[in-house]
């Protein structure tokens, strides 16, 4: 006797798919039009990516946690910045990743939210986490260049501008060739157009907005293969939003993709300190098994084919601006050198 769930089409399923057609609420079949065409180089759909990770400590923990409960872990990211990290603690994460196959992802900063500026903490949020100003920028760049000589090869970044000055660097090669920019999700695109702008102006994997739709996330694939990275659940400041059912139709759509085990109801920690270390810690075990919740429900839906092998972490050919030679900012005018003004 053929039953209802023998019945169904083999590979990935919805959610109790069977169960709702026998009651008469069946589900659409998935649109192939809204698949998404494109992958890792790796030829895999999906990485994985604990974010949050402060320091070697926590690191460490993050690893040990993931041992215990078998989660593949592709990439760590930091959130505090390059600047709040000594030399010997990012070369001790740099190792400790390098041992596991993990990229490590370490904030450029300061950023606007730190700064002296008001208007970040008003209801508009005024500039929010970009450099405000030279000095900024050019605190931004030194945490790259910094990074990159201790062996960090992915830069998270907040600010379309410092984008651009690292993307130059790359190509200069003042920068490794191989590095990666990551984009902040507080300043992630919202819709198709500006994704392919973040894309062009250097970024290699783009955070974009835990609350935008399935459909939405379609569009952006219709434009561009950069991977996307977004978190499953996402932290309080970015919304709190929890979408692990949404896990299986996220990587259709938006392949290539890092699905990001993040945390809510959890206090924030940026800029980290051992004042924090206890939240940090008991956050960063909680997030991977978050992560094994993830997985466990992929496979539960037959969904959790297509993961990338660990250890790969480049995003393939995608498009950039042109770069050019830089231009020459002397101030030639007559003001600036003191001379007579010319006359027409």
């Amino acid at each position: 006797m053929t039953t209802a769930a023998s019945a169904l089409p083999s590979g990935p399923r919805r959610p109790a798919d069977a169960a709702l057609a026998q009651l008469g609420h069946a589900a659409p079949a998935p649109d192939p039009a809204d698949a998404s065409a494109h992958s890792f180089p790796d030829g895999g759909t999906w990485r994985t990516e604990v974010p949050s990770v402060e320091g070697p400590e926590a690191l460490a923990t993050v690893f040990k946690e993931a041992g215990r409960l078998d989660v593949p872990i592709h990439r760590i990211s930091q959130g505090s910045g390059v600047w709040m990290l000594t030399d010997a603690e990012i070369t001790e994460m740099v190792e400790s990743c390098a041992e596991l196959g993990a990229e490590l992802c370490l904030f450029t900063g300061p950023r606007g939210t730190w700064d002296i500026g008001g208007a970040t903490r008003s209801d508009s949020g005024g500039g929010g986490l970009r450099a405000r100003g030279h000095d900024a920028v050019a605190g931004c760049v030194e945490d790259a260049l910094r990074a990159a000589s201790l062996g960090v090869k992915c830069l998270l970044v907040a600010d379309e501008g410092v984008l651009w000055l690292l993307h130059q660097l790359r190509t200069r090669g003042e920068l490794p060739a191989d590095t990666t920019f990551k984009l902040s999700a507080l300043v992630g695109p919202v819709n198709p157009a500006s994704f392919a702008v973040y894309e062009r102006l250097g970024a290699d994997s783009i955070n974009i907005p835990s609350d935008l739709t399935l459909e939405h996330l379609t569009e952006i694939r219709r434009v561009s293969r950069a991977p996307m990275d977004f978190y499953i659940e996402a932290p309080d400041d970015l919304g709190g939003y929890v979408r692990l059912y949404d896990a299986a139709e996220l990587i259709r759509r938006g392949a290539p993709i890092y699905l990001k085990f993040g945390l809510s109801k959890s206090p924030g920690i940026y800029p980290y300190g051992a004042q924090l270390r206890d939240v940090a810690l008991n956050s960063a075990r909680e997030r991977v098994r978050r992560g094994r919740l993830v997985l466990d429900l992929l496979a539960r839906l037959g969904a959790d084919g297509g993961l990338s092998p660990l250890g790969s972490r480049l995003p393939g050919p995608l498009r950039r601006f042109p770069v050019t030679e830089a231009p020459d900012t002397s101030d030639t005018s007559d003001a600036a050198t003191g001379a007579a003004p010319k006359k027409s």
